[in-house]
């Protein structure tokens, strides 16, 4: 997830918001050097998002938002916990976050100046280049390589959203959780974590395919495999009944408990 960059920001298209009976969802598939990794399963509707993520053994975690209360649950089903962090708690997490950005900075300025110059190069941001089109599943999208520095770091197959049937109007959700987060990452602000979480070009595309290769780590590729429109029942947006809320700050530390939901 750290290298992950939140950067897509949907054109505005014709097409009317979701309604809380017309949701969307998509599914991706993630591999790791050819390996099967996990499988993400995004759930959408108007004001509120559901993203789990699920291994060979099962479902490994499940984030929820919800842009009215502007609450993030992240939940843990096999331990029957999950924390709940408020705007207030971003707030808070947000000036622990500015100060290690402080103390970065700090030590990048006490480097001999060619070390400076070589981390604040990497430390710019990706720029792509078309190298035609491909086929991804039943897609046919527009391919680019993505580069750091000036090296090959990944590469992204994308589409336009009206080609799966989306529009900009069915991702607002995303764009209030990119608000919600917004105190944690000022510079990132204006960017929208939505399916293109994936997509590490920034583009107004959907990726349906990327391919990452960060240097001294495992090719990673992620795949849409499944995309559409689906109503969902509220139960999917909620935390379970009898699950454990653990204090955020406790238990980034590891040492949350809390009361029975």
């Amino acid at each position: 997830m750290a290298r992950s960059t939140l950067a897509v920001l949907f054109a505005l298209l014709a097409t009317p918001a979701i309604g809380q009976s017309d949701g969307v969802f998509f599914t991706q598939r993630v591999t790791s050097d050819g390996s099967p990794f996990t499988v993400i399963q995004t759930q959408i509707e108007a004001t509120r998002m559901r993203t789990e993520m699920a291994g060979p053994a099962g479902v490994m975690n499940v984030t929820i938002f919800d842009g009215d209360k502007q609450v993030l649950y992240l939940v843990d089903p096999a331990r029957k916990t999950y924390v709940e962090m408020t705007k207030a708690d971003v707030d808070r997490l947000s000036a622990q976050v500015q100060g290690a950005a402080a103390q970065m900075q700090s030590q990048l300025e006490k480097l001999p100046p060619a070390q400076r110059a070589q981390m604040e190069g990497m430390m710019k941001g990706v720029q792509t280049t078309r190298t035609g089109s491909d086929k991804v599943g039943r897609w046919t999208c527009d391919k680019y390589d993505v580069t750091m520095n000036g090296q090959k770091i990944g590469e992204v197959c994308s589409v336009n959203p009206t080609v799966l049937g989306f529009g900009a109007r069915d991702f607002d959700v995303m764009l209030r959780m990119a608000a919600f987060y917004s105190a944690m990452a000022p510079p990132m602000a204006g960017q929208l974590p939505g399916p293109g979480v994936i997509d590490p070009r920034g583009s107004p595309d959907f990726p349906v395919k990327t391919v990452m290769m960060f240097p001294g780590g495992p090719v990673t590729t992620t795949e849409l495999i499944e995309v559409g429109r689906r109503t969902f029942a509220d139960a999917l947006f909620a935390v379970p009944a009898g699950f454990t809320k653990q204090d955020i700050f406790g238990a980034m530390g590891g040492r949350g408990a809390g009361a029975e939901r």
